[in-house]
This record gives C-alpha cells, structure tokens and sequence, in this order.
C-alpha cells in the first residue's frame, strides 16, 4: 500500500504540526476535530506554522544554510526559483487542509490515521472504539502518544495488527525525528509503511525494536523536565532560575521551562497525572500538579500557541 490520504485526530500543538509538514510534502491530508470551536482553535496554529515555514524559505533564498531539515535539504545549493517553488508548496499546504468535525467523512478512505489526542488513556481507548468501525480495512492507525504503550491500547482499535506508535518531536520542521514503536502483534508490513512514510515527510525514522514508555526521546526527556518542575513546585527556585542554571551551566540554547512552553502545559499536566503520586496533594507530583493547574491551566497560560505559559511570546 501507498500512503496518501492522511488523517489527524486532533488539531493540537503536533497534531497541527504533523498535519501541516504532511501537507507540506504534498499528501492529502485532513484533520478531525470535535467542534467547530476546536477548529476555530487549529486554525490559528495552522497559519502560524505557514508564516513560519514561509519565513524560514525566504530567508533561505540569502543563505547557504544550514536549513531546518524538514523544509530543505542540507548540503545542498538552492536557486531562488526553486526556493519559491518551496514557498508555493507552503501556501499549497494550508488551503489544501480540510478541518472537519465529520469523523466518518474524514476517514472513510485514510490511508493512515494518526491520533494525537491528549494523554489521557480512557480519551483513547473511547475514540477508538468508537472509531473502529468507520475505518477501512486498509488503514493503518498510529498513535503520537508521549508515554503510552501500543500494547495497552492495541485491543480497543479493531486491528491491532495494523496499530503502532509514531512519535514526533516539537518543531518537527528542525527536530525532524519520528520514533516508529510496535508492540508484539504489529505486522512487520504496517510497521514498514509507516516508517517510509515518516521518510516521506522529510522526518528521520527512528526504529524501535520493542516497545518502551516514552520511546526514546521521551525516555531522557521527560524525568529532566519532572526533575525542573520538582524543584520548582517544592519552591527550591523560581522556574527563570532553574532555567537559568541550565543554560549557563550546559550551554543548551533552552531551559527546562522553556521546552515545557513548546511541550504545552496541558500535555505536561496529562503525563504528570497519569501517575497515581500526582493525586496526593503533600506529594511532590500533587505539588506540581495543583500549580500547574491553578497558574497555568485555569488562567489559560498553555504555552507558546497560547501566546503565554511561563514566557509571554505576544
């Protein structure tokens, strides 16, 4: 099977980022949304990744590099006309995107399915079930879970044999990684497909071999930032000081607050309560968590697309 109709389930911070760079490298691509509010919230977000990417080729047409490896290819000399044929690419990209609340509309001939939901497991296994019998048999469904096993969910999706995990990073036009994780009934050919298909989308496929709560990236990432926010929550230091001695100390171009703007608060929040700790209000998790709830969820501070989370971007 060749891979060409692409549907998302969700419009968040990657689900509009992988559906926006799929658009990109010329598939079909639509989202599926729960309301025409939820629309009305991705297609800001869509329109900021346009001006973005369109900002990064046009800067390209005055440099020699090197590119985000998801926009142009490195090593490599661009002409100014091939540069604006990237451009047109760009503006192709998002008025080809369909936004829809339709599920059995957007999916009756997906080739692939990506659902990138919150990371909430019973949110999960609900759609599913609830999308199972709306696909067709040829479909191949993927999850863009932080933490989740494919194997604790592979029996909710109607074809376990045809489920696996694709994990993207942030930014995924300059941290072009995908992360391809199967679990002991995946088909070796579905597995296969998908990996091409991150390759396709101008991404790195990184191939587990078994399957591992937060892959690879997330494996070393995520106690790094609940370490931060440990100290934080506790009071040991304000969060621009934890990010600070970071910075200093290892000359990373970003702290530990900073990566959680990108992450999004929301998804920071799903993962961390995911742990039984977090509902304990005298445990270090409880602390984080009623922090990040009360200053930063209830007042609307999301992170970057929001414009505000523990920076102000606006």
């Amino acid at each position: 099977m060749s891979i060409q109709n692409v549907v998302l389930i969700g419009g968040g911070v990657l689900g509009s980022q992988i559906a926006y760079q799929t658009a990109y490298k010329g598939f079909h691509v639509t989202i599926w949304l729960r309301s025409d509010a939820s629309i009305g919230r991705a297609q800001p977000k869509l329109q900021r990744l346009h001006d973005i990417y369109v900002a990064e080729l046009t800067a390209a047409k005055s440099s020699p590099g090197p590119y985000s490896p998801g926009l142009l290819d490195n090593g490599r000399t661009y002409t100014p006309e091939e540069i604006d044929g990237r451009i047109a690419q760009a503006d192709a990209a998002l008025a080809g995107l369909t936004l829809t609340t339709d599920l059995a509309g957007a999916v009756k001939d997906a080739d692939l399915v990506i659902e990138a939901l919150a990371e909430v497991p019973q949110e999960k296994i609900e759609f599913y079930q609830k999308l199972a019998p709306l696909l067709p048999e040829k479909t191949i469904l993927a999850t863009n879970t932080s933490t989740l096993l494919p194997s604790s969910l592979a029996q909710y999706t109607g074809r376990p044999e045809k489920y696996l995990a694709l994990h993207f990073a942030n930014n995924i036009w300059k941290q072009n990684t995908a992360e391809v994780m199967g679990h002991l009934g995946t088909d070796p050919a579905a597995y296969e497909e998908v990996a091409q298909f991150a390759a396709d989308i101008g991404m790195v496929p990184l191939r587990l071999k078994k399957e591992k709560n937060g892959y690879l990236l997330n494996s070393m990432l995520v106690p790094f930032l609940m370490a931060a926010q440990s100290l934080w929550a506790e009071d040991i230091a304000d969060f621009e000081t934890i990010d600070k001695t970071w910075v200093l100390a290892t000359g990373a171009p970003m702290g530990p607050f900073r990566i959680l703007d990108i992450v999004g608060i929301t998804t920071a929040y799903n993962i961390l309560t995911n742990n039984p700790a977090a509902a304990d209000p005298n445990t270090t998790y409880g602390k984080m968590a009623k922090r990040l709830k009360e200053e930063y969820i209830d007042t609307g501070k999301l992170g970057i697309n929001a414009g505000e989370g523990f920076y102000k971007y606006k």
